[in-house]
């Protein structure tokens, strides 16, 4: 059981640490385009590790002898691809939508209505992808 938490937990320490270091190195002067750098690279460490190891991802579920198909791991990097690209995408469409909205209200307040419409249709897309996530989660 500790063995379990202990792998369970690795790789979450692992890129709250790089997280925390990209935060301080920028803060000493570093230039964004080698955080980021850093980041992705911490990222694609803790994949392949949880892809060579599968026994960290059988961390989560408690059994240790548990063996995982290639087709659950896929099915598990699906919904978070799913889920955390629509999320990015939803950001974007708000982010743009929402100054717009505010601007529309502001000059007419019988827009509101109408402008607050485009803000809800971008954060649909991030509940549609947390859908299809579950669907590819639960469905199997």
């Amino acid at each position: 059981m500790l063995f379990n938490c202990i792998l369970l937990a690795f790789p979450v320490v692992f890129l709250a640490v790089s997280a925390i270091i990209a935060v301080k190195a920028f803060e000493k002067g570093k230039s964004k385009k080698r955080t980021v750098l850093m980041q992705i690279s911490s990222f694609a460490a803790v994949f392949a590790i949880c892809m060579v190891c599968p026994f960290v991802a059988n961390a989560a579920t408690g059994d240790a002898a548990a063996t995982s198909t290639m087709a659950d791991g896929l099915a598990y990097i699906g919904a978070a691809l799913a889920t955390g690209l629509s999320c990015i995408g939803g950001g974007i469409a708000v982010g743009n939508a929402a100054p717009a909205a505010i601007g529309a209200t502001s000059e007419d307040p019988k827009a509101f209505g109408k402008a607050i419409i485009f803000v809800v249709l971008g954060e649909g897309i991030a509940i549609y992808g947390m859908l299809v996530s579950i669907l590819l989660i639960f469905a199997r």
